[in-house]
């Protein structure tokens, strides 16, 4: 990263999932460290002590895991000036070789001001939401429940335009909306797919649909 007077030169490198997730753990103010990664950054100061941690991997939220958009999931540093825009700086200059998009996470009470110091987009204020754990997808907490977030995000100029959020907010409510009558339909826990439909009566709409499609 560039220096400027006055401030300490900082070196980008790359750490194991490992030694990331140490660092996760000294340094992070609410998270624990996540289950994976596609790749992992730490920032060095002028002593060449770590002082920041960045883990990339595939996106939390299916309706973003494309194959061609990735997360940056956890970001920790100990508050040196600039590293966490160092951090989403390299991010983004390893993701975009070979995906469209880069999306990231703040939480409540952070201003985003790194993010926008390196060139992230804020996408979308979000609702607390109880839990990544849904019926069809079994997950434990990490230190992110009941708290609101921003969605912010990187891309390239040929990435196509950002997926539709309804599907991401129906997996903060906890429900799906019926595809046959478009009413919510609050799922249950336990093994099995999501329900799609609220009724028989709904499911035999829809079946309908479907033949009326295919025959016109």
């Amino acid at each position: 990263m560039a220096k400027r007077p006055g401030q300490q030169k900082l070196t980008v490198i790359r750490l194991s999932f490992a030694e990331a997730c140490a660092a996760v753990d000294r340094l992070h103010r609410h998270h624990k460290k996540p289950q994976g990664h596609m790749w992992s950054h730490g920032v060095l100061d002028e002593q060449k002590r770590l002082c920041g941690v960045a883990i990339v991997g595939r996106p939390v939220a299916r309706a973003f895991d494309d194959g061609l958009t990735v997360e940056v999931t956890r970001v920790a540093t100990d508050g040196t000036p600039n590293a966490c825009s160092a951090l989403y700086g390299a991010a983004w200059n390893k993701a975009r070789v070979d995906h469209w998009r880069a999306i990231t996470y703040t939480q409540d009470g952070e201003s985003g001001a790194s993010l926008r110091a390196v060139g992230w987009r804020l996408v979308a204020e979000l609702d607390p939401r109880t839990g990544w754990d849904t019926p069809s997808r079994r997950r434990q907490d990490r230190g992110t429940d009941g708290v609101g977030r921003q969605l912010w995000e990187q891309a390239r100029a040929d990435a196509p335009p950002f997926p539709d959020l309804t599907v991401l907010r129906h997996e903060i409510r906890h429900e799906i909306p019926c595809a046959g009558c478009g009413n919510y339909i609050p799922q249950r826990v336990g093994r099995g797919r999501p329900a799609r439909h609220c009724s028989d009566t709904c499911r035999k709409r829809t079946s309908r649909r479907r033949a009326k499609a295919a025959s016109a």
